[in-house]
């Protein structure tokens, strides 16, 4: 038992400090943002390291496909580690949110450096990359001078011209999603069923396939998300493809985000918040885009050269969160409209 003389001991005290060093030990493992990402290492690891660099705060991640991460946040409930979600897709975000798995946050900073209609309207998600799901077109096969719209590549004139990406993803998905809201239902169907006549070949597993199928004059157009493009170019420059910016001469192109928020039982809240504020800075915009072949959400970031080589264009102001607010609406009219 201790008494009065006991705490003045020097063992005591010696016990004591070592205590306290344990503790001070302890606590710095809050300087830890722990992040759930879909986006795969070599795309957001130099983003962390500079961050860290910075401000000396670490960043613990996990990648995974993002309904993965959504059901294991689910599951994890409030004994979750993770401090933020980063995923693709408006729609992958908006099914986030409204799953209650990411809170709201009052950022000026974010506020500022993120366009309104590329975040959430809650403000749970934000917006750090765009890109945009346009036309690529066979250049030896199609002029530019050929194409206009979405809409018209539902024209007789596209009959066995057309390829797309299989419907599942949520990519495709999404665009629909976003033609209801600007559309409608029934012109949109009308649009998809279209784009079904037109078909020359079954749906295909990917961006990169449908973009193979157009070089190699197996069809002449197709739809993509640019970073594909980019890819695909950088490796085969060579290739008969370019972009084309459609609706230009009205709402304009179809874009959508890879973005990020916090989660509701983060553990590290003001440490998360300052992670997500650094990636919407122009610095780490310009990295973050240019890692990904991306368009920078923060107005004041610049493109590289090689994304400048593929021209400005006009895109559509709607709310990216519509994506998500209208998917279900989208599949089963896809459904309907025979999109494999």
């Amino acid at each position: 038992m201790f008494n009065s003389r006991s705490y003045r001991h020097p063992a005591f005290q010696t016990i004591c400090a070592l205590f306290c060093i344990m503790l001070f030990a302890g606590s710095s493992h809050a300087a830890e943002v722990v992040v759930y990402s879909a986006r795969i290492e070599q795309l957001i690891k130099p983003l962390f390291d500079d961050f860290t660099s910075k401000t000396g705060i670490t960043v613990k991640f996990t990648t995974d496909k993002e309904g993965a991460l959504l059901a294991r946040l689910l599951a994890e409930g409030k004994r979750t580690p993770a401090d933020m979600l980063i995923t693709t897709d408006a729609g992958n975000l908006w099914e986030a949110a409204r799953k209650g798995l990411l809170q709201p946050v009052d950022s000026p900073i974010l506020t500022a450096n993120i366009p309104e209609h590329l975040k959430d309207p809650d403000s749970r998600w934000f917006g750090l990359t765009v890109r945009a799901r346009t036309i690529v077109y066979n250049t030896q096969k199609v002029k530019p001078a050929d194409l206009t719209s979405y809409a018209a590549l539902a024209d007789p004139q596209w009959h066995g011209r057309l390829c797309l990406r299989t419907s599942n993803k949520v990519y495709n998905q999404s665009l629909v999603a976003m033609m209801i809201a600007e559309h409608g239902e029934a012109e949109t169907e009308r649009i998809v069923k279209g784009w079904v006549a037109n078909l020359a070949t079954d749906p295909l597993p990917d961006d990169t396939r449908a973009m193979e199928f157009v070089a190699a004059g197996r069809c002449d157009v197709t739809l993509v998300n640019t970073y594909y493009f980019g890819r695909l170019m950088n490796e085969k420059p060579d290739l008969p493809l370019a972009i084309f910016w459609p609706d230009q001469d009205s709402t304009g192109v179809h874009v959508n985000i890879s973005g990020a928020g916090i989660t509701r039982y983060s553990k590290n809240k003001s440490d998360a918040l300052k992670l997500l504020e650094y990636l919407s800075s122009v610095p780490a915009q310009q990295l973050f885009a240019e890692l990904n072949m991306e368009f920078p959400a923060n107005p004041q970031a610049q493109v590289g050269e090689f994304i400048r080589s593929w021209g400005t264009f006009k895109a559509n102001p709607m709310n990216v969160a519509q994506a998500g607010a209208l998917q279900a609406k989208a599949i089963k009219l896809i459904d309907r409209a025979g999109y494999r």
